[in-house]
């Protein structure tokens, strides 16, 4: 460190000792530094827990402040940018948290897009003028603490102080890395951080965004031609359905459930099916890019989280695809903004012709009950319906969501329903799914009397068990063998349902194995419409089949990397 001679500072003498004024500006530098540097590691420690997650944290103090060294060499402005940096850092990573149950990561930065800063605006439209206030005010604070800065610290100094803080958060969090749990647990928010810059950077290098077998292979997939669909046949109307967190809890041991409760979780032939999705109490993202596109979240590894918005625009392969090439009119209810995690570009790139979000719905809040979305489902068909062109149309439902500490809607109680005698937030969990189930009844109903004769496919999934089923299956298991069984995708934890019911329309069910893959949702969806499989389907059918119905699981992720290589060769799947 460097101080100002005394001629420099201001007020001084110029001679050898400074005057009285520059040894007060001296002292009230060192001593304004010191403070920045005490409330950065009081900041600090009021969010970090552990020493490995305090010693990460202020390593990555020491190397925000190295960092801005070495383009201001001014300590205090070092110190101020870094402090007001670390606080926006854990307001982003906390807001992040109450939306998402994650806090940030590195890969936020790594793929920063139009789509976050309009999901931001959306969210929080006055933040435009804020931004602007917030530099008015900032800009001439800076140019004080320039001013009375009495340091200069050399370059090659803080280039020496930022390897070393690199090489600490390197080395730790190769040490000691990132379980994947503990960015959902919202503490931790700089630490977390850091640590996951190293695994996206390893990750990245040693994978890429996607696995796929590295070498090309011979027949890879190519892109049905629209002659395959039979023109002038009649297909029906598809209805898929989004169930929020819904699976069939009568098969956790002791709970109890109201009579006829399974019957909602049977299709029109009578079966139970089980349908196994990639999270474990969310997110639903993972379940919408499955049943989208029909590949495997797990297929991007530590950075799945971001599927969608990696996948956005680069990803062409799927159910809304195939049946646009077949005549559907593609549309999709989406609960909350479209900008949330790239939804939008994400399903429009995979097909979707028409995506309907919550502002345009009319509402502001993304909870509504489910009767809500199927009326808008309803009025879409009525508006939209067409004697040439049969409609897909993705529906959202939202009652079902997390937290079931509280009472939900206590006027859409089904006549008669009676708690079973769970803990209250189980029983708020089943009163909800009967919610769902009456609403559901209620939709199948007026569809039937509005479009008499009209052919309809209703397709139903569970996207995820919710929260509570993780305490519930095994009840005294130590947190850490549980998060065991949850890294293993033990499939207690991640099994819901899916189920099919038609109407004036007999679906082909032969594909629809007893227990299912999310990822093979589309195929089996097209033959029971009878919509031909384009090449890449019929490929990846045949997985199915020896597989027994397990995609990325089998044979050790094998098949699934060998169909992405197919997918990227055919031209599926670009940039990635």
């Amino acid at each position: 460190m460097l101080p100002l001679s005394p001629s420099e500072l201001p007020g001084g003498t110029g001679g050898v000792t400074p005057g009285p004024r520059g040894r007060r500006l001296w002292g009230a530098g060192v001593a304004a530094i010191a403070a920045l540097h005490l409330v950065a590691v009081y900041c600090l420690a009021s969010f970090e827990y552990g020493p490995l997650a305090n010693t990460l944290a202020l390593l990555t103090w020491a190397l925000l402040n190295c960092a801005l060294l070495i383009v201001f060499r001014r300590p205090g402005v070092s110190a101020v940018l870094a402090l007001a940096l670390i606080a926006i850092l854990i307001a982003l990573s906390q807001f992040k948290f109450g939306i998402t149950q994650l806090t940030l990561t590195f890969l936020d930065f790594l793929i920063i897009d139009r789509d976050t800063f309009s999901f931001l605006h959306s969210i929080f439209p006055q933040l435009r003028v804020q931004l602007v206030v917030l530099g008015v005010v900032a800009v001439p604070v800076l140019w004080a603490i320039w001013y009375a800065d009495p340091f200069r610290i050399r370059r090659r100094t803080a280039v020496a102080g930022l390897v070393v803080s690199a090489i600490g958060i390197t080395g730790l969090s190769v040490v000691y890395p990132e379980q994947p749990w503990e960015p959902f647990q919202g503490v931790n928010h700089i630490s977390n951080l850091a640590r996951s810059g190293v695994v996206a950077v390893s990750h990245l290098t040693a994978t890429g965004w996607i696995e796929a077998d590295p070498k090309p292979l011979v027949g890879s997939a190519q892109a049905a031609a629209l002659a395959e669909c039979e023109p002038g046949k009649a297909r029906p109307n598809i209805i898929m359905v989004l169930d929020e967190s819904s699976f069939d809890i009568s098969a956790v041991p002791g709970i109890k459930v109201p009579d006829h409760y399974r019957d909602y979780f049977r299709s029109a032939d009578g079966r139970q099916r089980g349908f196994v999705a990639e999270s474990s109490g969310g997110p639903t993202w993972y379940t919408e890019f499955n049943v989208l596109t029909g590949l495997s979240a797990r297929s991007f590894g530590q950075l799945k989280f971001y599927v969608t918005r990696i996948a956005a625009g680069k990803v062409t392969r799927g159910l809304p695809q195939a049946l646009q090439r077949c005549g559907y009119r593609t549309f999709s209810l989406y609960p909350t903004y479209g900008d949330f995690l790239s939804a939008r570009s994400f399903q429009t790139g995979a097909g979707i012709g028409r995506f309907i979000d919550m502002a345009e719905m009319g509402v502001n809040e993304d909870m509504q009950p489910d009767r809500f979305y199927f009326d808008q489902a309803r009025r879409l068909i009525a508006r939209e319906r067409q004697a040439d062109a049969p409609l897909f149309v993705l529906v959202y439902l939202t009652a079902n969501h997390f937290p079931w500490t509280s009472t939900y809607r206590t006027d859409l109680t089904p006549a008669g329903w009676a708690a079973p005698g769970n803990t209250p937030e189980v029983d708020e969990y089943i009163r909800r799914q009967s919610m769902t189930a009456a609403d559901y009844a209620d939709f199948v109903a007026r569809l039937k009397a509005e479009h008499p004769g009209e052919p309809f496919l209703l397709v139903r999934f569970g996207d995820h068990q919710p929260a509570i089923a993780q305490k519930l299956i095994e009840p005294d298991l130590p947190q850490p063998r549980l998060a065991d069984r949850l890294m293993r995708h033990d499939p207690r934890y991640y099994k819901t349902y899916y189920a099919f019911d038609a109407l004036n329309y007999r679906p082909n069910l032969t594909s629809a194995l007893e227990t299912l893959d999310g990822a093979y949702l589309p195929l089996v969806v097209q033959e029971a419409a009878g919509v031909p499989l384009d090449p890449s389907f019929v490929a990846q059918k045949k997985i199915m089949l020896r597989c027994n119905g397990v995609f990325y699981g089998c044979k050790h992720g094998a098949e699934a990397r060998r169909f992405n290589r197919l997918l990227i060769d055919a031209g599926f799947i670009k940039g990635l």
